[in-house]
C-alpha cells in the first residue's frame, strides 16, 4: 500500500506548494539589499507557470506506475544483484566517471529521458516503441527532439552537459513522490526535501522506508526493461547523504566515491545552481541559502565517511577529482582493479579516447566563494582534515592491484 500513500502525499505536498506560491514573501531584514532580487510577484508569476507542466508530468508518471502493476507486475521479481553505486561530493568528477564506466557492456544505467520522462515500464515501452516506428519513416521525431534538447540544454553545457540519451542520475526518477533535491530551487521551504540533503540522520520513519522502497521499485523497472541480468550501474552526488540507507538496501553493493577539495566543492556548487536560484528567486524567500547549502555540504563529506568508511577496499574505492584530471584511464583502470572488475580489452580502449578528450577539456565555468556571498572561512576546517584523510584512501587505490583482463 506504499504506492497509493506516496501518491497521495505528493499530490498534497504539491498542492501546498502550489497554494504558498500564491502568498506574498514576508519581509525579511536579511534579504539583500540593492541586489537584483526578484519581486514577490515576479516569483509567483514563474511558478504559476511552472507548476502546472510539471503537475500533468508528474501525474502520467504515476499513471504508467499503475499501469505497470496491470501490464508489468513481473518487475517486482527482478533481482538487483551487486549495484554499482558512484557517490560523492557534488561537483567531484561523478559525472565523467559515470559516462566512462556507463560503456561497459556489463552495465546499464538510467538515460536522461528516461529519468525525465519515463521512469516507469510502461511509459519507456511507448516511448520505445515510438522510437523504433520513427526510425522507419526517417527520424523525424528525432530530429526534432535533437533540435529541442538543444535549446533546453544548451545552456547546461558548461556547468553539466547533457542530453537525452545520455547516461544520467536517477535520483531524478524521485520527482513524481518530490524527493529530488534539486527541488528546493522551485521549492526552498519544503521540509522534506532539506531532510533529502540529511537522509540518512533526519528523514523520519516510515517516510524513509517509503522512499527507498520507491527508489528500489524505479531500479527493478530500470532491470525488466533493459535486462535483468544486467548490473546496475547508479550515479548520484545528490546520495551522499543517503549511503547508510543505500548500504543497507543493497547489502552486496559496491560503492565508488568521488571526492574534492570542500572549499572547491562548494564554490563550484553554488556556482551551478546561480542560474536556477536567481529564476525562482530563491534568495527571496531563503536569504541563508548558501549558508544552508555549506552546512549540507558538510553533512556530506562526513556521512560519507561514517557511512562507507568501514567497508572493505573490494566494497568500495575513494578517488579524488584532481587523480581523475591527471590520469582517467589510470584512475579508472586502478579502481577496477580494487573491486574486482574484469577490465575488458574493448573497454579500455574506450577509456583511453576518453582519457585523451578529458586532456582536452577546460572548464568555463568560474566560481569563487566571495563573490556568492561567502567567505573562505564558511567551510570548516575539520572539513579539509576529513577530506585529507579520505583523499589519503584513494592514493592506496591508484597503488592498488591491477584489473583482470
Amino acid at each position: 500500500m506504499s504506492m497509493p500513500r506516496l501518491f497521495l502525499e505528493s499530490a498534497g505536498r504539491l498542492l501546498l506548494l502550489a497554494v504558498r506560491t500564491l502568498l506574498p514573501v514576508p519581509d525579511s531584514e536579511h534579504r539583500p539589499k540593492g541586489s537584483e532580487a526578484w519581486s514577490g510577484l515576479r516569483r509567483r508569476l514563474i511558478l504559476l507557470g511552472f507548476i502546472p507542466p510539471f503537475a500533468l508530468l508528474q501525474l502520467v508518471h504515476w499513471i504508467g506506475f499503475l499501469l505497470d502493476e496491470i501490464l508489468f507486475p513481473g518487475y517486482r521479481r527482478v533481482q538487483i544483484r551487486e549495484p554499482l553505486f558512484v557517490l560523492g561530493v557534488p561537483r567531484s568528477g561523478t559525472t565523467l566517471l559515470h559516462r566512462v564506466l556507463a560503456q561497459d557492456d556489463r552495465f546499464t544505467t538510467f538515460r536522461t529521458w528516461e529519468c525525465l520522462f519515463a521512469p516507469s515500464v510502461t511509459e519507456r515501452r511507448v516511448w520505445l516503441a515510438l522510437g523504433r516506428l520513427d526510425r522507419r519513416v526517417g527520424r523525424p521525431l528525432g530530429q526534432l527532439l535533437h533540435w529541442l534538447e538543444r535549446h533546453a540544454f544548451g545552456g547546461l553545457d558548461a556547468v553539466h552537459p547533457m542530453t537525452l540519451t545520455d547516461p544520467e542520475e536517477d535520483y531524478f526518477a524521485l520527482m513524481p513522490v518530490l524527493a529530488t533535491f534539486i527541488l528546493v530551487l522551485p521549492f526552498p521551504q519544503d521540509a522534506l526535501l532539506w531532510r533529502m540533503g540529511t537522509f540518512d540522520r533526519d528523514m523520519p520513519e516510515p517516510t524513509r522506508s517509503r522512499l527507498l522502497a520507491f527508489y528500489r521499485g524505479c531500479l527493478q523497472r530500470h532491470l525488466y526493461v533493459h535486462g535483468p541480468d544486467k548490473r546496475l550501474l547508479s550515479k548520484n552526488a545528490a546520495f551522499a547523504p543517503l549511503a547508510g540507507s543505500l548500504r543497507t538496501l543493497f547489502p552486496d553493493a559496491r560503492f565508488l566515491v568521488c571526492l574534492r577539495e570542500p572549499a572547491q566543492t562548494l564554490a563550484s556548487q553554488l556556482s551551478s545552481l546561480d542560474g536556477g536560484a536567481y529564476l525562482f528567486g530563491v534568495l527571496q524567500v531563503l536569504p541563508d541559502f548558501p549558508a544552508r547549502m555549506a552546512r549540507q555540504l558538510g553533512y556530506y563529506y562526513r556521512n560519507l565517511a561514517e557511512t562507507l568508511g568501514d567497508l572493505a577496499a573490494n566494497r568500495c574505492a575513494w578517488v579524488t577529482m584532481d587523480a581523475l584530471k591527471a590520469d582517467l584511464a589510470g584512475s579508472v583502470a586502478a579502481v577496477y582493479g580494487q573491486l574486482g572488475l574484469p577490465l575488458s580489452a574493448a573497454h579500455r580502449l574506450r577509456l583511453d579516447r576518453e582519457a585523451e578528450q578529458a586532456r582536452g577539456y577546460r572548464s568555463t565555468h568560474g566560481h569563487r566563494l566571495d563573490r556568492l556571498g561567502l567567505a573562505p572561512g564558511a567551510i570548516e576546517q575539520d572539513l579539509k582534515g576529513l577530506y585529507d584523510a579520505l583523499a589519503a584512501r584513494s592514493m592506496g587505490a591508484l597503488k592498488g592491484p591491477r584489473p583482470r583482463h
